[in-house]
Formats: structure tokens, sequence, C-alpha cells
């Protein structure tokens, strides 16, 4: 429950990884192959995919099955208060839902106001979705990428200022090397220990799963 952040590099298969954790909740299935979680509503905005797209990733993950009936997936959603608004009516029309995933920060945050400092905007387009995600108690999930220089702390290789990381009550920074299956999920917060997992893409099934 709560913003949370997952960021990693681009083409690192962040989209992938959403899109299982949306058909887990909305099936009520286990997450990363091994997380059992309650069933609820989903919303997916996947806004960097199209319709076409996504209906391949669902057929390469789910073969012949239908999709849950409680995932709810749309390919566009408006910026800034007008994001919000859309999706506080998505959550007033699913009273059971659990999870919203917005993938990405970017397509969602509104433009750059010149009277706001760097930091100040990047709060206030992290804030209003924790604001969201508090009042509704449900996972308000958003995917962002890292910069490009690497730091001993991975919560400094979140692209943007601290203003991003400052509002997050999750942040999970997943790593892969490229041209290999594996990767490394980060994970810290204000009521979660820091801790890491390594997990394994399934390139049969296009899902990741946890291996530790």
């Amino acid at each position: 429950e709560g913003l949370n952040l997952l960021v990693g590099a681009p083409k690192l298969g962040k989209s992938w990884l959403c899109l299982g954790l949306g058909l887990a909740v909305a099936s009520g299935g286990r997450a990363l192959g091994k997380i059992e979680v309650e069933q609820g509503d989903v919303l997916y905005a996947a806004l960097e995919d199209t319709p076409r797209r996504l209906q391949s990733r669902l057929t390469s993950v789910l073969g012949r099955d239908p999709a849950p009936a409680r995932l709810n997936i749309t390919t566009a959603l408006s910026r800034g208060g007008q994001a919000i608004e859309l999706l506080d009516g998505w959550l007033d029309d699913h009273p059971q839902a659990r999870l919203v995933i917005v993938d990405t920060l970017a397509k969602v945050r509104p433009p750059a106001d010149g009277r706001q400092s760097v930091y100040e905007g990047d709060y206030a387009a992290i804030g209003a979705l924790k604001a969201l995600a508090d009042q509704r108690g449900v996972c308000v999930l958003v995917v962002h990428h890292t910069r490009k220089a690497a730091a001993d702390d991975v919560i400094d290789e979140v692209s943007g200022s601290t203003g991003i990381t400052g509002a997050a009550d999750g942040i999970i920074v997943a790593k892969r090397a490229r041209n290999t299956a594996e990767a490394v999920l980060s994970v810290t917060g204000r009521d979660i220990a820091e801790a890491e997992y390594g997990m394994s893409w399934w390139a049969e099934r296009c899902q990741w799963t946890l291996t530790d």
C-alpha cells in the first residue's frame, strides 16, 4: 500500500515485470512465481505500449488462457491533475482495487513549471500519486528510469532529484547485466527492511521469477 517506484534502465524488462504483477493480483495467483497475493482489481496503464503489443505480450504469458477479468489495461492517460482525476474515477468504480500501475512516470507528470525548482517539480509529480494511494489504501506502482551514472547507493541512481525518491513510500531498483537472464531487485522504503532479491527471466513464458 502506498506510492512505490519500480526503477531500472531502459529495455531491462520492467514492463514484463509489471504485466506479471498485474496478472498475479488480478487472478489471485503468485507474483514472481513465489509470492502469494490477495486477489483484487488491477489497472495497468501501459503508456509506452500499443494495444497490439500488449495483446501479443498477454498471449506470450498466458498462451490460450484468457486474461483475468479483474485486469484492466489502458494505453492512454492524461497528465498531471487530469491523470489523478481519471485514476480516482477508476478507483470509484472498482472499490476492491488493490493495484494501480503507471508505466511510466514521464507520461503522466505535468509539464515543467518555471516557477518551481527541479526538486519541487519532482516532489509534486510523485506527491499527487502518493496522496491518491494513501487516500484509497491501494498500491500505486510507478515505473521510472535510472540515470546513466552509477552510484554507490542504488537510490542515487534514480533519475531526477531527491524529490522523487523522498516522496515515495517504497523504492525497487532493478539491475540486469545485458545479455543475461539474471537480475537483482534492491528494495527499500519507509516500512520495508532493506533487502536484495535475485530474479531470473523465464524466456519460455516471458516471466520474471524470484530465485531466492
